[in-house]
């Protein structure tokens, strides 16, 4: 059980949530506040002062003042009428990232909902009631309206959720859990689906995954490097330390510390006449460097957004009950399109090591294209072709999604920061990411079995023995979807990052 703590949740936790679906709850001493906002948004509910989103309509209808009586009907109402997302369902493990999301948001004690709004959010994570979010329908102002609707839903009893492998309607997946439905009190409604939890989620999301693929680029780099029998002479530490970025020192002290001790290495100190390396072996800590950099800032961008309030109006901490626009989610569209422009660096740099080792003319002595019998095998000629065709499309998506923008809701809401599609896209980049690298991971384990009798360093033969427990050597042209496969889970799943020691791969922090 992962205790939240609003305001100060670390990347980890939130990775926990994703990956393995760890289950959270809020700090109790955090429910002194949130019934503190509660009792102020019910005293206005009361009261004969239009206040936004209280009491009366919302965005372009906010001029609109509901009727005490109303104000239930007015928030359910709110929910139905948000539904209106479309596409494939969010996968369980967004949804329950986005659900955590909003209880440390909640759990600030600034929006005003009742302490069972929080209590069903932590009873549906841990009985696994899944709510079904179409994917698509936010442009990231004024909050995910649409995605959060569709959470919101099933705790009214409407809407759809998965339960126990099932989809069912949320009333009955709440009752198959042993639990009931909510009737939503003044503004409980707006402060679920205003916020920008479901572009933060897909956005973390992106990031983990990216992460994780950088660090197994790190080591696939490596091996293509041996592989190669390029120089490790770039890599000596004084080199990047004149420089100064701290992701260039930390990628080339972990292309140092991958190497280590590799007799194909030694084997070409003397009287190898190639004066450099191309530049996707010899700058791979200037690149990889970069993009790590570039996934740091952007961890940091969603951290801080992760633990912060973003739903409109705010209680604040004197008792006002002020209307701004934290729902606006211009840092997570940065933060995604920073992420974005890393994985497609990544691959890209990547793609060429691949197309580098099945290139007799760069390849230092292997065959072409990695075949044994080259001419009646082609060895990984396509490998490198569907590494390629990857990386063009990492490159087509890559553009930022946050300099577009469109008015919505009859110009109330004039711009926005397509931040939820932003995010969104990196699931996808990820995909192929891991693909690339997957196929690199293939390419240079078969360059390195040419290499024998000469062996790698300990730590890349280890990678090396993890990629062959999947992918056996080519010895003859085969069915290779599976060999592809078969690498791209090695990236995604972390075993490839898991092979070789603790502590040589860098991380987010």
């Amino acid at each position: 059980m992962i205790t939240l703590h609003p305001g100060s949740v670390p990347l980890s936790d939130l990775e926990a949530i994703y990956r393995i679906g760890a289950p959270a709850r809020l700090d109790d001493a955090f429910r002194p506040g949130i019934a503190k906002a509660a009792a102020r948004i019910a005293e206005i509910a009361g009261g004969g002062d239009a206040v936004y989103g209280v009491n009366t309509g919302f965005g372009k209808l906010a001029s609109v003042r509901i009727p005490p009586s109303d104000l239930a009907t007015l928030q359910r109402n709110l929910i139905l009428s948000h539904c209106c997302g479309v596409g494939a369902p969010l996968a369980p493990d967004i949804v329950r990232l986005i659900m955590a999301l909003k209880l440390i948001s909640l759990g600030r004690g600034a929006s005003g909902v009742r302490p069972v709004v929080v209590e069903l959010i932590e009873a549906m994570l841990d009985k696994g009631v899944i709510p079904v979010i179409p994917e698509k329908g936010s442009v990231g102002a004024s909050g995910d309206l649409a995605p959060l609707a569709h959470m919101t839903a099933v705790m009214v009893g409407e809407g759809e959720a998965f339960f126990a492998g099932e989809r069912l309607n949320g009333k009955a997946a709440l009752e198959r859990a042993g639990l009931a439905a909510i009737v939503l009190s003044a503004k409980e409604g707006l402060a679920l689906i205003n916020g920008t939890q479901v572009s933060t989620a897909l956005a973390l999301a992106g990031l983990f995954r990216a992460h994780r693929a950088a660090n197994a680029a790190l080591i696939t780099g490596a091996l293509s490097t041996d592989a190669a029998m390029g120089s490790s002479a770039p890599f000596v530490e004084e080199i990047h330390t004149l420089r100064g970025h701290r992701g260039q020192i930390e990628t080339a002290a972990a292309l140092r510390a991958l190497m280590a001790g590799s007799e194909i290495r030694d084997s070409h100190l003397e009287g190898d006449e190639r004066v450099q390396d191309p530049y996707c072996i010899r700058c791979q800590p200037q690149v990889d460097g970069a993009c790590l950099d570039l996934l740091r800032m952007a961890a940091t961008t969603l951290e801080t957004e992760a633990n912060a309030v973003t739903d409109n109006p705010l209680v604040l901490s004197d008792g006002r009950v002020v209307s701004g626009g934290n729902f606006h989610a211009e840092p997570v569209a940065f933060a995604a399109d920073q992420i974005a422009i890393a994985v497609c660096e990544i691959g890209a740099i990547a793609q060429r090591r691949v197309a580098l080792l099945v290139d007799p003319k760069l390849s230092y002595g292997l065959p072409p294209f990695l075949a044994k019998n080259a001419g009646l095998n082609s060895g990984m000629m396509i490998a490198e072709v569907t590494s390629a065709a990857l990386m063009s499309e990492n490159k087509q998506m890559a553009f930022p999604a946050s300099v577009d923008s469109t008015p919505t809701s009859a110009d109330q809401e004039d711009h926005v920061s397509m931040a939820c599609h932003g995010a969104r896209r990196l699931l996808q980049m990820t995909d192929n990411l891991a693909g690339i690298v997957g196929i690199e991971a293939v390419v240079a384990a078969q360059g390195l079995d040419f290499r024998a009798p000469l062996t790698t360093s300990t730590e890349l033969t280890n990678a090396h023995r993890a990629i062959r427990s999947v992918v056996p050597t080519l010895e003859v042209d085969r069915y290779m979807a599976g060999d592809l496969e078969a690498g791209a889970e090695l990236v995604k799943s972390g075993k490839l990052n898991a092979s070789v020691s603790a502590g040589i791969l860098p991380g987010l922090g």
